[in-house]
């Protein structure tokens, strides 16, 4: 069945301009995980937090578990490939209310994964700009930086598709360039470094070493962008599933070997931590000019991931909107005649994330936030997969988990679970206060009222 009646027969004709590769898929996938972003932005957190140890154990353990979210969410973007991705996947096996939630809860760490990624990195560039650093100066750039996410995103699906094909090879290339740089140049700690923690944090109400665990786990986020992306790909029931695992385990793999290696040209593990970004002090520390010029690499890792993650939150937008989920949906469900972006979503999803900074004032709040509230709009479907296994399931792609399927969900959920409570307490406590909040409220709102005016996603006719 060609792709274009594969979207007929699940309900939605053929609006977004499919042109997207299984590479350029992946590359989508790829650009938001981002090691050059998360690993590094996030950096600093990690080692305060949980010290080298949590480079260590910490990343692998994430990784592993993240595969099986991963693997369960493909198995779903085989059987119904559309631009809704996780919200369709909910409405079709819990109904709208599971579905209307799904899409609020993955909204919401869209939004703020946007905000995390671009104000991450105008707090890595203020320093490199000669600026001072100054909320306002941040402020400034993180809206230029929105900007120039927004112009490209609004023109065209190709240039997008084309960019995220150089930030794949990019992130690749600029791993490569910065672990050879550090590996042989820079001086090493012995390997029983890496067992060291650091010193317990003031306001936490848990292991440094779980506190620590939002690095890997707010970079293992954004996968969904290949589903989401669905209805712009080719043969959109392989790709798509292929795209979220070969994404998540190539970053799994690249990131850990760069971790270890920078972790392991620490030179002074107190004034590490004591610094106000460890990872920049630690490679101008190991290499001097040569640092600074590798930490411009990861600037430029960080761009891209920026330019993604606005495609994929627009996608989610536009497939909510256009059935009439949101606030404006008939705005928001748009698709621009010329470019067939949805552009208005494109804008929205700039300029909520820019009004997210100014509610969340640190960046690690703004990374909890995203992956609290991403990995409950992943455990909703999947949980959901899991429930319609007793009863048959309920359409089938090309890309399944056969007997294995059941369990890798169990795992996937229980990960999940784990995850959002770990990341919701102190010292993520707004982050947790917010994702509540935001819970309790549309538990309101549905049973409030929204319940008898929203019928949900048109429903495919399963085979």
């Amino acid at each position: 069945m060609a792709a274009d009646d594969e979207l007929e027969a699940l309900g939605y004709k053929q609006e977004l301009l499919r042109d997207m590769g299984g590479f350029q898929n992946f590359a989508l996938s790829f650009s938001i995980i981002s090691i050059l972003t998360g690993a590094v932005t996030l950096y600093g957190a990690g080692l305060t937090s949980g010290g080298p140890r949590v480079m260590l154990l910490g990343w692998p353990l994430v990784a592993f578990f993240t595969i099986a979210i991963g693997l369960s969410l493909g198995e779903l973007a085989s059987a119904f490939p559309t631009a809704g991705a996780l919200y369709h996947w909910s409405s079709i096996l819990g109904g709208p209310g599971a579905g209307w939630a799904t899409a609020w809860l993955n909204v919401l760490g869209q939004f703020a994964i946007t905000a995390a990624i671009d104000f991450g990195l105008a707090e890595f560039l203020a320093p490199l700009l000669g600026l001072d650093g100054e909320r306002a100066h941040v402020l400034m750039l993180y809206a230029a930086l929105l900007l120039s996410h927004a112009v490209l995103n609004h023109v065209g699906v190709k240039v997008v598709a084309a960019l995220n094909t150089v930030s794949a090879w990019y992130h690749v290339i600029g791993v490569i360039v910065l672990v050879g740089a550090v590996m042989f140049f820079a001086k090493k700690q012995p390997l029983p470094f890496l067992l060291q923690d650091a010193p317990p944090l003031k306001d936490a109400v848990m292991p440094g070493f779980l506190a620590g665990l939002l690095q890997a786990a707010w970079t293992f986020t954004g996968y969904d962008a290949s589903a989401h992306a669905s209805e712009e790909t080719k043969d959109a029931a392989r790709n798509a599933p292929k795209g979220i695992l070969l994404a998540i385990i190539a970053s799994a793999i690249a990131g850990y070997v760069m971790l270890i290696v920078i972790t392991l040209a620490i030179g002074d593990l107190p004034a590490t931590l004591a610094a106000k970004n460890p990872f920049i002090f630690v490679l101008e520390g190991a290499l001097g000019g040569l640092g600074t010029a590798l930490v411009w690499v990861a600037v430029g890792a960080m761009w891209f991931c920026g330019l993604a993650s606005i495609t994929s939150n627009s996608r989610m937008l536009y497939a909510f909107a256009r059935d009439g989920g949101l606030p404006f949906s008939y705005l928001l469900a748009r698709v621009s005649p010329r470019w067939q972006t949805p552009h208005v979503g494109v804008w929205v999803s700039a300029c909520v994330a820019f009004a997210l900074a100014l509610f969340a004032s640190a960046l690690s709040v703004m990374a909890a936030l995203s992956t609290v509230a991403l990995y409950a709009s992943y455990g909703l479907p999947v949980f959901l997969a899991l429930l319609a296994r007793r009863k048959g399931w309920p359409r089938t792609g090309p890309w399944t988990l056969g007997k294995y399927g059941a369990a890798i969900n169990v795992v996937a959920v229980v990960w999940i679970v784990f995850m959002v409570v770990v990341m919701s307490l102190p010292p993520n406590g707004l982050a947790g206060i917010t994702f509540g909040s935001t819970c309790a409220l549309l538990l309101v709102v549905w049973f409030g009222g929204m319940r008898k005016y929203f019928a949900g996603p048109v429903l495919p006719k399963l085979s």
